[in-house]
């Protein structure tokens, strides 16, 4: 992976004159103006298209090349150090305490709730492992406002809003505590009030509706920004070229932030596409555009808060692709171990893992952190989860009742007769059912 260290965009937005057409690739670098290379071309045009490209006589054909691969934003390496000084964001101490405080909690709930879906406790899990700098480096950059349409790799988001783990572990155990009220696969989280929009099984299914919504915001409430996140597998579904698309042309305010994390389930990328990555794709759809080390967290917090600067100043898209590793099974329905070495796995997570790179920067460099409270603070995450684990255990499943809302403002007349004969039905032969495990019904 061909790292930098200078934080750069980049973007083919193309436009023309009337005399002379001009190409202007602009290149954002951190804490600078744009800067603007113009290259002047003839007049002829291709007329339909906002764009004159420069006519040449010999047959040529482009072929990819790795020396023109995009190169990987980083800030501090797999040691924990440093790369360009100059590049350190200088986080709050105890704004990064808390981000590194999150990504732990992320980690140990992971742990149990996969431990739990193995016992046969809940019937399905996904983990973040490997990848919880991605999600909580950006998060921490964007607004508590800005909306949020996520994948299921995600809930380092959440947790960095400060989702409560009963509502985490409500969610996984669809009980009283689930905002979706049991109606949801688990890990499908969603909040209303914490602008996160509720998570689909289809991939790319967020995809398209986050550039709708950032177009919508965009003349309702300027100034707002939304932030689609999605897998590198999901990025070869139709959808993903719909989205790009739409929000390219619309210049909507959206950022699309991609975890190549390697591996479609259990399509490694080198089957799963060709070309340089995903980035690439942003650049051809006309989106400013750039790569990021997704396991290292300031370096994901430097792009994403850039990025979202860019957004919102001049409302037009950005395409992030944060190279990262799924250290653990695609879910719970998965054995990675059939499609990958155990020693690939242990590799990455020996040397390349987001939160013990975090640990070494602040212990090392911001003084900040020590391996005793380290220790101590996963205890404590480790104690206040199985504290929640047993309460969610122990709570009612929602009313049988709520099998019918959600879906219309107000209760179609057919639903309605429908409900109606459910209650008659299981009361008649409640015997027959676990009522007791439930909240009541309505008379």
């Amino acid at each position: 992976m061909h790292c930098v260290s200078v934080l750069q965009l980049l973007s083919r937005r193309l436009q023309t004159s009337r005399s002379h057409a001009s190409l202007k690739a602009m290149r954002f670098t951190g804490g600078k103006l744009p800067q603007q290379r113009t290259i002047v071309t003839s007049q002829a045009s291709l007329g339909y298209m906002d764009t004159s490209p420069p006519f040449i006589n010999k047959l040529e054909f482009l072929e990819p090349k790795i020396e023109d691969a995009i190169p990987t934003y980083q800030v501090v390496n797999q040691n924990g150090e440093l790369v360009c000084p100059s590049q350190d964001p200088q986080i709050d101490e105890s704004v990064l305490i808390k981000m590194y405080e999150k990504m732990v909690m992320l980690n140990v709930y992971d742990q149990i709730m996969y431990d739990a879906q193995r016992q046969g406790r809940i019937s399905f899990y996904m983990q973040n492992s490997g990848e919880e700098a991605a999600a909580i480096g950006s998060a921490a950059a964007m607004a508590p406002s800005d909306l949020v349409f996520s994948q299921y790799r995600e809930a380092g988001v959440l947790f960095w809003r400060d989702f409560p783990l009963s509502q985490f572990m409500g969610q996984c155990y669809a009980n009283v505590d689930d905002p979706a009220a049991g109606k949801q696969m688990p890990v499908h989280y969603g909040s209303k009030e914490l602008n996160f929009v509720t998570i689909s099984s289809p991939l790319a299914t967020q995809m398209p509706q986050a550039p709708g919504a950032a177009y919508a915001l965009k003349r309702t409430h300027p100034g707002s920004c939304v932030i689609c996140y999605f897998g590198d597998g999901a990025a070869s579904e139709g959808d993903a070229h719909a989205a790009f698309n739409f929000a390219a042309t619309l210049d909507a305010p959206c950022l699309f932030f991609c975890r190549n994390n390697g591996y479609a389930i259990s399509t490694p990328i080198d089957e799963q596409f060709r070309g340089d990555g995903i980035a690439c794709r942003g650049v051809g759809y006309g989106m400013l555009t750039i790569r990021v080390d997704g396991n290292d967290l300031l370096a994901v917090y430097n792009v994403t808060k850039k990025a979202r600067e860019i957004s919102v100043k001049e409302s037009r898209p950005v395409l992030i692709e944060a190279m990262s590793y799924r250290v653990g099974h695609h879910s719970t329905s998965d054995d990675s171990s059939l499609y990958r070495e155990l020693s690939e796995v242990k590799m990455w997570n020996d040397h390349y893992n987001p939160i013990t790179r975090t640990k070494n920067y602040m212990i090392n460099h911001r003084k900040c952190w020590s391996e005793e409270q380290d220790k101590a603070f996963r205890a404590q995450c480790k104690k206040e989860v199985l504290k929640e684990f047993v309460a969610a255990e122990n709570k009612k499943k929602p009313s049988p009742d709520l099998l019918f809302t959600d879906v219309y403002d107000e209760l179609p007349t057919h639903l309605q007769e429908q409900q109606k004969l459910m209650k008659e039905h299981v009361m008649k032969y409640k015997e027959n059912y676990p009522l007791d495990k439930h909240m009541p019904l309505t008379t």
